[in-house]
């Protein structure tokens, strides 16, 4: 008589997490702390960059970016992987960060999407697809840009697409530009936008938001911009300027970097650079609270009512952990 045939232990599906939010809302710190709670239940787990600007080497102070001694020796990815002369976009970051998950899972690891640029985390959690892009035709546009303005490039992307020009901002020139070159080669919704049903990628996904209470998220964003300057923000663009700051058409526009370069080039004092930047950031913040509140998905965290540490002890239960 043969020996009865055990069963066959089921194989755990490595999980996309996203924690996602408005800047200044402890992502990071919620991050690194999930990656050691799912360690204790024996799960590894990595971290994955989702804030466009901690693309940058050297943008350190002015976006944030957790110094390599903070980091508990966990794996980043995608931290410094651009140049301040090079752009960030979106279409070239989704594929990279794909990949980088695809190997993270084949490890056997979970992956944790990090950071607030609702555009990118997007593109990587919902089946998105982009239009081709067409150098020639861009470089077309950007000369007919320094020429004339933007007033002609808008009004022709009204007359092609009118319903993508009454949604983007005028003022990003770059955004401009991307949709007429997609308008122009006869397709519609440049990509600034969720599908209206938007699929997850990753079946296995599951996305976490930190929210802070309005006036509490203002008060900490205005000491955080005074903090940025005074740990040294000003001599980190100085140094930036040397690798070619100016040159970049992403980097530089960054804001905090931009208000910093002017009051180095004499153009603002430094109290109205820092006054601009806290305008600046609040509003930033209002915006990723808005984009990020369109996601079924999403689990709010107070994090004023340490919800993210009462979440995290929740994972401990095998409830928690076979959600």
């Amino acid at each position: 008589m043969t020996a009865p045939i055990p069963p066959v232990a089921a194989v755990r599906e490595p999980r996309l997490w996203a924690i996602v939010g408005a800047t200044g809302t402890g992502k990071s710190d919620l991050s690194l702390d999930l990656v050691e709670r799912l360690s204790q239940q024996g799960i590894g787990a990595e971290i994955v960059n989702v804030d466009a600007m901690q693309f940058y080497r050297g943008m350190d102070i002015g976006t944030a970016k957790l110094p390599l001694g903070d980091r508990r020796g966990i794996p980043h990815h995608l931290f410094d992987v651009r140049e301040v002369t090079e752009e960030a976009a979106v279409a070239w970051y989704q594929p990279l960060a794909r990949d980088v998950i695809t190997d993270i899972h084949a490890r056997g690891n979970d992956a944790i999407l990090v950071g607030g640029s609702g555009l990118y985390v997007s593109s990587v959690i919902y089946d998105f697809r982009f239009p081709p892009r067409d150098q020639d035709r861009r470089a077309r546009l950007e000369a007919e840009l320094a020429e004339r303005g933007v007033g002609p490039l808008l009004a022709r992307l009204r007359d092609i697409d009118s319903a993508t020009a009454a949604r983007i901002d005028v003022r990003n020139e770059r955004r401009v530009i991307r949709a007429l070159e997609v308008a122009e080669q006869g397709e519609s919704n440049h990509g600034a936008t969720l599908p209206e049903r938007p699929e997850l990628w990753h079946a296995h996904t599951r996305v976490l938001g930190t929210a802070v209470e309005r006036q509490a998220l203002v008060e900490r964003l205005d000491r955080r911009v005074e903090r940025m300057w005074r740990d040294g923000l000003i001599a980190e663009v100085q140094q930036l300027r040397e690798h070619g700051l100016e040159k970049g058409v992403t980097a530089r526009r960054a804001i905090g970097y931009a208000q910093a370069l002017a009051q180095i080039l004499g153009e603002i004092s430094e109290s109205e650079a820092i006054a601009q930047t806290q305008a600046l950031t609040r509003r930033y913040a209002r915006r990723q609270v808005s984009w990020f509140k369109r996601y079924a998905e999403i689990e709010w965290l107070d994090v004023l009512n340490d919800e993210p540490a009462a979440f995290l002890d929740s994972l401990d239960s095998a409830e928690g952990a076979a959600k």
